[in-house]
């Protein structure tokens, strides 16, 4: 097998041509930030970073006012300084834009940059992501520190890629409501529209009389006394990803026109809803991501917060991520958890063993590398109580070990592209749309994602995460949590593929809306009627105090947050309510067409039930599938290697079945808790749990 660890800068080049992402094993790395601390320590960072088997960092993204402390005055030294000591110690540098924190003299110069909550109010400086997208001046702003800092490394040998600014939209800063935007926003609309009238009838704006006479009228929706109207939102909601994505263009267009041999990426964050990734990725070689487990078990759960979430997090929230962001040349965690974290309502520290686990996790679904954030424990600044791989007084903390046993367990890994034959779609103006009329407080896209999703890994099927825009030919299963706007080319599409052999599973909610997001003129499912097989009589969504259950072929299971009782006119009832109004009507439907087939559920599942369901579905496509493991164990699959995971407290024992026999890679068909094991020669559909 071909050693892919640079030895040196020009070794460090040729691997990595002509982007890091394809490199044969996957990367440990490091967010690095030598301008918090002093200069003669820097060496033996390089070296210890050396030492635990990192080979790519990530600097700058913060780093615009010590680059230029004033206008003009561009230091690039002590930068210079640190990438040569990266690059000799043979550690790949992916340098990033900082223009997530645009510097006080350029705030006091131009105030205008701010963006503006609903109310007016300007989101002073003080913190970060204080600009707009939208301004005019920032924008000439942006593209005169990238230009210097592009031209300044082009042909750098240690410079191997570039991530632009950072987390877009964190904050809550995707959208503005500034002048700026509400010029913006109407010149979107022109070019949207065909006329004003085409946007009333669009819209639906007779409505609390909101008919507009021209595009000038058109405003952001600011503060107002009641909800503002859904379609606006939806408009606006889209019109300000845009602005991100046109932001981001521009830096992507700079950064190539200076070395057209650098990668260039973005760190995308975890089940973020106001920002289309797929837009904002399309010119960028791969994504990244930024990965909190123990912070998004309880700031965006999927599930309970349980115990062994609160050391080791969900998997399948990670996991969903993970596969979101993977697209044809992987993806990369471009921060990952090292310990304890600042932002979330608790920090418990993780489970022995997970910070290695979660490197696992994201190598077993694609990613390429896993850069720890951050290297160091800082001693200033809002995130001092954030740990790093070593501590405040330069020691190893817990993270640096998991960290350099990952490195380790990876070396010898040649990996491919993970295979999912299952396609989960999801979309981003369902998202918002649902958001801005959920119809209960529980209702939340990303969670009804989630447990189909679940349903799926705990089958140990692999699974991209689509849009309903892509290919879909080569997946024998399409599961569809929420298609929600629908109109007759979304249904022409999804029934050439039924049509062709595939078997699709709608969840609830599916082609209630126009893609104006209007009610459609017909019954929910809309232009999808005829490939269901059927239509919506009713829908509810009842709080935890009323009972909700359904039968489905025969066994009864809970549902929760929303549900439907349908009018079967061609499909086949296969689950009915047996609680309630609706008691006896019709809650799930299939139907053949052509070679493929529908089924349709019109509640919101409990696990059980999205169990059964993806069963189901996997047994009409044709799917190899495991026993369902328990909820802290998932097993994965990529190129020939079988991950094992255990997000649990408890060790676990697996078996292989049949004339399969594993081989062990790292650790053993027992793997202890928050561990992992890795095998050949085996798959998911052949291994059971035996023990727990």
């Amino acid at each position: 097998m071909t050693d892919t660890t640079p030895t040196d800068a020009e070794d460090s080049t040729d691997t990595n041509a002509p982007y890091a992402s394809e490199t044969e094993s996957p990367r440990i790395g490091v967010c690095y930030f030598p301008e918090h601390w002093p200069r003669e320590r820097w060496a033996t960072d390089v070296e210890q970073m050396v030492e635990a088997g990192i080979d790519v960092v990530r600097m700058g993204e913060f780093s615009w006012a010590r680059l230029e402390p004033e206008r003009g005055a561009f230091d690039f030294e002590w930068l210079d300084t640190a990438v040569e000591l990266l690059g000799e110690a043979g550690i790949d540098v992916v340098l990033c834009t900082p223009t997530a924190t645009p510097p006080k003299w350029l705030v006091d110069d131009h105030p205008s940059i701010l963006q503006e909550e609903p109310d007016g109010t300007p989101r002073a400086f003080g913190s970060r992501r204080h600009y707009c997208f939208n301004s005019a001046v920032y924008r000439e702003e942006t593209e005169r520190v990238v230009r210097e800092m592009a031209d300044h490394y082009a042909e750098n040998p240690h410079v191997v890629g570039w991530q632009t600014d950072n987390e877009y939209g964190c904050h809550d800063t995707v959208r503005c409501y500034c002048d700026d935007c509400a010029s913006a926003f109407r010149e979107w609309c022109r070019e949207r529209y065909d006329g004003i009238d085409d946007l009333n009838e669009t819209w639906g704006t007779t409505f609390w009389s909101q008919r507009y006479g021209s595009f000038e009228e058109l405003d952001p929706p600011r503060h107002t006394a009641a909800e503002h109207h859904p379609s606006r939102l939806l408009d606006y909601g889209r019109f300000a990803s845009d602005s991100v994505v046109a932001y981001n263009r521009l830096q992507t267009d700079l950064l190539r026109a200076a070395d057209d041999d650098w990668f260039v990426t973005h760190n995308f964050m975890g089940t973020f809803s106001t920002l289309d990734s797929y837009d904002v990725g399309e010119p960028l070689e791969f994504g990244t991501w930024d990965s909190y487990p123990t912070g998004f078990a309880q700031d965006r759960r999927l599930g309970p917060t349980t115990p062994d979430r609160l050391r080791a997090g969900d998997p399948d929230q990670v996991s969903l991520n993970h596969d979101l962001y993977r697209g044809e040349n992987g993806f990369w965690v471009m921060e990952q958890q090292p310990g304890d974290i600042n932002w979330p309502p608790h920090s418990p520290q993780p489970g022995e063993g997970a910070m290695r686990l979660w490197a696992h996790q994201a190598v077993a679904h694609g990613a390429n590398a896993v850069c720890y954030f951050r290297w160091r424990r800082c001693r200033e600044g809002q995130e001092q109580y954030h740990a790093g791989l070593r501590r405040q007084d330069g020691s190893p903390d817990r993270g640096y070990h998991d960290a350099r046993q990952a490195a380790t367990d990876l070396a010898d890994l040649d990996l491919g592209p993970v295979d999912a034959p299952v396609a989960l779609l999801h979309r981003y103006d369902d998202c918002w749309a649902l958001s801005e009329q959920p119809h209960s407080p529980e209702f939340d896209y990303w969670g009804l994602l989630g447990a189909f999703y679940r349903g799926l890994r705990g089958r140990g099927v692999q699974v991209d995460v689509v849009s309903p825009g892509d290919t879909l030919d080569d997946y024998a299963a399409v599961v569809a949590p929420s298609l929600h706007l629908a109109d007759e080319s979304l249904a022409d599409r999804l029934g050439e593929y039924v049509e062709a052999g595939g078997h699709l599973f709608l969840g609830p909610r599916s082609g209630a809306k126009l893609p104006g997001n209007k009610l459609q003129p017909t019954l929910a499912p809309g232009p999808l009627t005829d490939l269901v097989g059927g239509q919506v009589d009713q829908h509810e969504s009842p709080p935890e105090t009323l009972t909700t259950r359904v039968t489905y072929c025969g066994e009864s299971y809970d549902y929760t947050t929303w549900g439907e009782w349908l009018d079967a006119e061609t499909a086949t009832v296969v689950g009915r309510h047996d609680e309630g109004v609706g008691d006896g009507k019709p809650a799930v439907l299939e139907h053949s067409t052509g070679d493929g087939s529908v089924a349709y559920c019109g509640v919101w599942p409990g696990t059980d039930l999205a169990d059964a369901l993806a069963v189901a579905l996997l047994e009409r496509a044709g799917v190899a599938h495991s026993e369902r493991f328990p909820e802290t164990l998932r097993v994965a699959e990529r190129d020939g290697y079988t991950w094992v995971l255990n997000f649990g407290s408890d060790p676990v024992t697996v078996e292989t079945s049949g004339e399969s026999t594993a081989t062990w890679l790292v650790g053993s068909e027992t793997v202890p808790p928050y561990g992992v094991s890795v095998a050949e020669e085996t798959s998911a559909v052949d291994l059971s749990v035996t023990s727990e």
